[in-house]
C-alpha cells in the first residue's frame, strides 16, 4: 500500500471519534507501530486535526481552530506557493478566494517580507494527488450545489477502474487529500470517494431531491 493510501485509511479509522492505539492501527494496516507513529506526525504536520500521543492513542478532533500565527520565512514561502497553485485552478471561486487570501496576507506583512504570489507560479508542485483533485473541483462543487447526479469513472486504490452513478453530497479536505461523500446509486449505499482517484465526473441530465436515508444527515461515518 502506498503511503498516501495508508494515510487516507488512517483518517478513515480515526473518523469514528474514538481513541485508537497505534498498535491496533498498525495491525489493521499490516505495518509496524513505528510506521504509524511517523504517519501520525505527518498527518499532524499536514493540518489534519489529530490529537494524542505515543502510548496513549490518537483521535481526530471535530473542529479546526486557527489562532493568530507567527510565520517563519520558510512557512510564508510555503503559504504563498500554495496560494499561487490554487490561483491557477480552473475553479473560479477557488481562484478568487486564493487571490483574496493573498491580499489579506500581504496587508498584514511588513513591506520587506511581502512575497507576491507571482513569484511562485512557475514552481513545480510536488503533491500530484492534490493537484489531480483540483481539476474535478468545478464539476463536483457545481453538482453539489445544483443537486445534480453524476456519472463517475473511479479508479480504486487497487487500480481497478469502476463506474459509479452518484448523488454528490459533501466534500472534505484531509491534508492533501479531498474526499467526496455521496449516495452511490450503483451500490445502494453511502460511499466516500477520494477525489484524486476520479478519472472523470460527468453531469447527468437528472436532479435529485432529499429522500430519507439518502441525505448527508443520514450518513453515519462511524457505522453506529
Amino acid at each position: 500500500m502506498r503511503r498516501t493510501d495508508r494515510l487516507f485509511e488512517i483518517i478513515q479509522i480515526l473518523r469514528d471519534g474514538k481513541l485508537h492505539l497505534a498498535r491496533d492501527i498498525a495491525e489493521r494496516l499490516e505495518v509496524s507501530t513505528r510506521t504509524i507513529y511517523r504517519d501520525m506526525d505527518t498527518l499532524t504536520a499536514s493540518g489534519v486535526p489529530v490529537e494524542g500521543e505515543r502510548g496513549v492513542g490518537y483521535m481526530v478532533r471535530e473542529q479546526i481552530s486557527l489562532p493568530p500565527l507567527t510565520l517563519t520565512p520558510e512557512e510564508l514561502e510555503a503559504l504563498n506557493l500554495g496560494m499561487a497553485i490554487v490561483a491557477e485552478a480552473a475553479d473560479p471561486d477557488l481562484k478568487s478566494a486564493a487571490q483574496s487570501l493573498a491580499a489579506k496576507v500581504d496587508a498584514v506583512l511588513p513591506e520587506q517580507t511581502i512575497a507576491e504570489a507571482d513569484a511562485w507560479k512557475f514552481a513545480v508542485y510536488p503533491f500530484s494527488d492534490a493537484a489531480r483533485a483540483l481539476a474535478h473541483m468545478p464539476a463536483l462543487r457545481a453538482a453539489i450545489k445544483a443537486r445534480q447526479k453524476l456519472q463517475l469513472s473511479y479508479r480504486r486504490i487497487d487500480g481497478t477502474l469502476t463506474g459509479r452513478r452518484i448523488r454528490p453530497l459533501h466534500m472534505e479536505y484531509w491534508g492533501r487529500v479531498w474526499t467526496l461523500t455521496a449516495w452511490c446509486e450503483t451500490r445502494g449505499d453511502f460511499r466516500v470517494f477520494r477525489v484524486d482517484l476520479i478519472e472523470d465526473a460527468s453531469a447527468l441530465p437528472e436532479l435529485f431531491v432529499d429522500e430519507p436515508g439518502k441525505r448527508l444527515q443520514d450518513y453515519d461515518p462511524y457505522g453506529s
